[in-house]
């Protein structure tokens, strides 16, 4: 016979022994992120309703327009999205599963079977939050799940609630704001805008092709492209910036009021409009230019687009750092944009100071947001927005949201401490989708689960007060108000 411990009931024990454990919650749950009580709070009564104001993204505008509605989870999922390309490439996946003519299920399983080796990465998360909001799905994505996966996926890809201007209404996306060149003809803004539909899509104005003097070859071409799109014969630089002015006006008739640079850094060795002339007519011609002389045209014309800028009204953003198309091997056989963009370590400081003085000297800066690449830069670029607010404008200087790179949850909290610590967080425009991808809408909520841990932990520590008025209204500014404010696009403005 079993010998029994004294005092203690038998039938208990067995009871104990037979229970069955509790099923632990799915990966995304309610509380993804929020690992305080004020996160909790914040996040669910302040955060998660909020409507998405979409600033800065790279989504085409025929999509929009078009309704798209994506054949396959590949489709939607994988097309341009060079965030997997590079972790597809670094997982040891053939370029056929990425690029290449493999199959759109084949190029989904080479994903599926990579994103387990994801760990730690963004795009770990991102995946399944994006399962999770488009799709419903739970399970997370393996080899083995993803068959059932993408029959799913696929079947619900078929309903007009996931096509772009579903995907669109769903996500809650008030303002969209793609990134156009000076020559395209906005056609797919003007239709959508005739359609009704409850977002809003405007242009950005990204006019970097015109700085590309050390290609007289493709500047040139170009340039003849802005002569047809402008309607104007183009000789001389007066021609030239004629033409750039007049495309910046017809953007603003088309409702943009925002335009963007992507440079390595900011340009500050001002010339004169003669010198830029003579510049200009060099590369005309097809004669090569010095690396000296691009960059005092670029910088001439800088100066010339803030004052563009300032003079209607709009907001400029500058994206400065990347170091692009690294890999020349690759570069030739699959094109730009393809995975091959880097972080640089070009110094920053001097140029971007002497730029957005300049402009200030003269009563022309607008209203800017800086984005830094380079992490180094953090405190740099939080520091330079206060030397230049002059008091007409609440933020009118504004250290952008993580950028490319820094994008995910460490990057993000990098960006709101050195803001926080050097400016007012209250005053900050918020989060970019920065993406291609109509999936990425929800990085939006992943940035306001970041914020709302970083906030609520700061309640947990007593170093700011637990005040949820006060807070959660800077919480819900952050996520929609304050960059719809800033912004001022047409009609925006007494939309909550």
């Amino acid at each position: 016979m079993e010998e029994r411990e004294p005092g203690v009931d038998y039938r208990v024990r067995v009871c104990i022994l037979q229970k069955p454990m509790s099923k632990s919650p799915p990966f995304i749950h309610d509380d993804f992120l929020l690992g305080n009580k004020p996160a909790r709070r914040l996040y669910h009564r302040y955060a998660a309703k909020e409507p998405i104001f979409d600033y800065h993204c790279h989504i085409p505008p025929a999509d929009i327009a078009s309704d798209r509605t994506f054949a396959d989870l590949s489709a939607i999922w994988l097309e341009g999205d060079h965030y997997k390309w590079r972790a597809l490439r670094a997982n040891g996946v053939a370029e056929k599963f990425i690029t290449g003519k493999a199959t759109p299920e084949e190029k989904f399983l080479a994903w599926a079977a990579t994103v387990p080796k994801t760990l730690r990465n963004p795009l770990h998360h991102w995946t399944h939050l994006e399962l999770k909001r488009y799709f419903g799905i739970s399970d997370l994505l393996d080899s083995a799940s993803a068959p059932k996966i993408w029959k799913k996926a696929n079947a619900l890809l078929a309903s007009p609630g996931l096509s772009t201007q579903g995907i669109l209404r769903r996500m809650k996306v008030k303002v969209v704001c793609t990134t156009d060149d000076p020559v395209d003809s906005l056609e797919h803004h003007r239709a959508f805008a005739k359609q009704g539909h409850p977002t809003k899509m405007f242009p950005a104005f990204r006019p970097d092709k015109a700085l590309a003097v050390h290609d007289p070859a493709g500047f040139n071409a170009w340039t003849d492209r802005l002569a047809g799109a402008a309607d104007l014969e183009v000789s001389t630089l007066a021609d030239f910036l004629a033409a750039l002015e007049a495309r910046h006006a017809f953007f603003h008739k088309q409702g943009c009021r925002l335009s963007d640079h992507g440079l390595d850094r900011c340009h500050a060795d001002f010339c004169t409009e003669r010198e830029a002339g003579r510049i200009f007519a060099k590369v005309r011609s097809g004669k090569k230019v010095s690396p000296e002389e691009q960059g005092r045209f670029a910088s001439f014309l800088m100066l010339f687009f803030g004052h563009l800028d300032a003079k209607r009204g709009w907001t400029k953003q500058l994206h400065l750092g990347a170091l692009r198309n690294n890999n020349a091997r690759l570069l030739g056989a699959l094109g730009p944009d393809t995975g091959f963009d880097s972080i640089g370590d070009d110094p920053q400081a001097r140029s971007l100071s002497a730029y957005l003085n300049r402009l200030d000297s003269e009563n022309m800066l607008p209203r800017t947001v800086l984005y830094n690449l380079n992490p180094a830069d953090n405190y740099v670029f939080a520091a330079m927005i206060g030397n230049f607010q002059d008091g007409s404008v609440a933020g009118k200087i504004q250290y952008g949201s993580g950028w490319w790179f820094l994008d995910q949850k460490e990057g993000m909290e990098w960006q709101l401490n050195a803001l926080s610590s050097l400016g007012l967080l209250s005053r900050f425009i918020g989060m970019i989708t920065d993406s291609r991808s109509f999936m990425s809408y929800p990085r939006h909520e992943y940035f306001r689960r970041v914020l709302c841990n970083l906030i609520g932990r700061d309640i947990e520590q007593g170093l700011i007060p637990d005040d949820e008025e006060s807070v959660g209204a800077m919480i819900r500014n952050i996520c929609y108000a304050n960059a719809r404010d800033f912004m001022r696009f047409p009609g925006m403005q007494d939309q909550g």
